[in-house]
């Protein structure tokens, strides 16, 4: 049943950057930015499609490895330290520039927390379960 949880955990965490990252791929007409009445900015809606992409590819990495996921524990290390550091650019943002709405914050917290949590999740998974390389 541990292993069970932690894939259920991943393929929902999985979607929400493939379902976040295809809005994201709108640009500034992404819903979150188009309510903000933002300035037409050439620059930050070719940031925002080029990181949604990156970002939808992650949610799709996920989903796609997650059935064999002690095959993919070092695949793993890298998915959760780019959250991690992701996490750590927001603590810069709010410290640079002030807080974001509530719930970036409970992501900020969840990209902070989650992936030392997951990880020793998934090393827990991944001893118990040895795979072929």
């Amino acid at each position: 049943m541990p292993r069970q949880g932690l894939q259920i955990s991943l393929v929902i965490l999985g979607l929400v950057p493939t379902i976040t990252g295809i809005l994201g791929m709108f640009g500034l007409d992404d819903p979150l930015y188009a309510s903000l009445g933002l300035p037409r900015n050439a620059l930050l809606d070719s940031n925002l499609r080029f990181y949604s992409g990156v970002w939808f590819v992650l949610g799709i990495t996920v989903l796609l490895t997650v059935q064999s996921l002690e095959k993919y524990f070092e695949l793993y290390k890298i998915l959760w330290a780019m959250i991690f550091v992701g996490g750590i650019g927001r603590l810069l943002s709010i410290a640079v520039v002030g807080l974001p709405p509530i719930p970036f914050i409970g992501f900020t917290v969840l990209e902070i927390l989650g992936p030392p949590i997951f990880l020793y999740w998934h090393r827990q998974i991944a001893k118990v379960m040895p795979h072929d390389n």
